[in-house]
C-alpha cells in the first residue's frame, strides 16, 4: 500500500539567514558551492558541464523549479521509477547520473554530506513528512496536443539567444552561463526534463528566464516537444525504470 503524504500549504522557503560558522557551516558552504558550480567543483562526476542549479533555479529555492525546500524531510521515500524505497543520497545520485550524464558520489562521502547539509539548511523549520507544494514542477492541468514544428519556430524566437541556435548553450570561458538543451553536453534521455509533461511545466513557469509565466500552455508544450526530441546522451539503464509498473505516458 502506498501512503499518501499530505501537502502542507504553509510550507515556504525560510527567510535567508547567514550560514553559521563552524564545521556545519563549512559543510553547508561546500554544499552550496557544489550545487551552484557542480562541474567546476566535481568535474570527475559531471559528464556535460552542467550545474545542479541549471534546473533547480535560485540555488534550489525557486518555487515551481524543482525547489529543494522541504525535500530532505520527505526521505526515505518510495519512488515508482526505481521501484524501491530510496534515500536522499540515492535521489541526488540519480541526478548526477541522469541529468549530469556523470557518475555517482560516494553516498557516505564528504561531498554528499555537504550537498545534503545545504538542502537541510534551506529547509530549516519545514516539518518533516509534509509534501511541500512547490516540490518538483507545477504541472499543466489540461495538457494540449503539442505542435513540434511550431515548437521549432518558437525556439528560434524565444530560446536560441540564450541556449544557442543548435541547443548548444552559451559557455564563455568554457563554463556554462546558459545550459545546452540538447546535444552531447546536455542531460540524458533518462532525466526528468527529457519527459514531455515535466519539460513543458518547467518552460511554462520559468522560461524565458526572468519572464516565467508569459508563455501559454500550448506554447510550452510545443517548445518542450521540440527540444526533448533532439539528440542527447542515452541513459542505458532507463529500460529498468518503473520495474513494478506505473510507467508514465511521457516516459522515454
Amino acid at each position: 500500500m502506498v501512503v499518501e503524504r499530505p501537502v502542507d500549504p504553509g510550507v515556504r522557503a525560510p527567510a535567508p539567514i547567514p550560514i553559521p560558522d563552524g564545521p556545519l557551516g563549512d559543510a553547508i558552504r561546500r554544499g552550496k558551492l557544489i550545487v551552484t558550480r557542480t562541474y567546476e567543483t566535481l568535474p570527475e562526476h559531471v559528464g556535460n558541464g552542467l550545474h545542479c542549479t541549471s534546473c533547480h533555479l535560485e540555488e534550489g529555492t525557486r518555487a515551481g523549479a524543482a525547489s529543494w525546500v522541504g525535500v530532505p524531510g520527505m526521505f526515505p521515500e518510495y519512488r515508482a521509477r526505481s521501484g524501491r524505497v530510496d534515500t536522499i543520497e540515492k535521489r541526488v545520485n540519480d541526478c548526477f547520473e541522469r541529468s549530469m550524464n556523470g557518475t555517482a558520489l560516494d553516498p557516505a562521502g564528504e561531498d554528499m554530506a555537504a550537498v545534503v547539509a545545504y538542502m537541510g539548511f534551506i529547509s530549516r523549520g519545514v516539518p518533516a513528512g509534509r509534501t511541500p507544494p512547490d516540490r518538483g514542477f507545477r504541472r499543466i492541468s489540461s495538457p494540449p496536443t503539442p505542435d513540434r514544428a511550431h515548437g521549432a519556430q518558437l525556439y528560434a524566437q524565444k530560446c536560441a539567444s540564450c541556449h544557442g541556435p543548435n541547443g548548444e548553450g552559451i559557455s564563455p570561458g568554457g563554463n556554462y552561463q546558459f545550459p545546452p538543451m540538447w546535444g552531447p553536453r546536455s542531460y540524458t534521455n533518462g532525466a526528468g526534463l527529457a519527459r514531455l509533461h515535466t519539460a513543458a511545466s518547467f518552460v511554462r513557469w520559468n522560461m524565458p528566464l526572468g519572464q516565467g509565466g508569459t508563455l501559454t500552455d500550448q506554447e510550452s508544450y510545443d517548445l518542450a516537444d521540440y527540444f526533448i526530441h533532439q539528440d542527447r546522451p542515452d541513459f542505458a539503464r532507463r529500460s529498468r525504470d518503473w520495474p513494478r509498473g506505473g510507467r508514465p505516458d511521457d516516459a522515454r
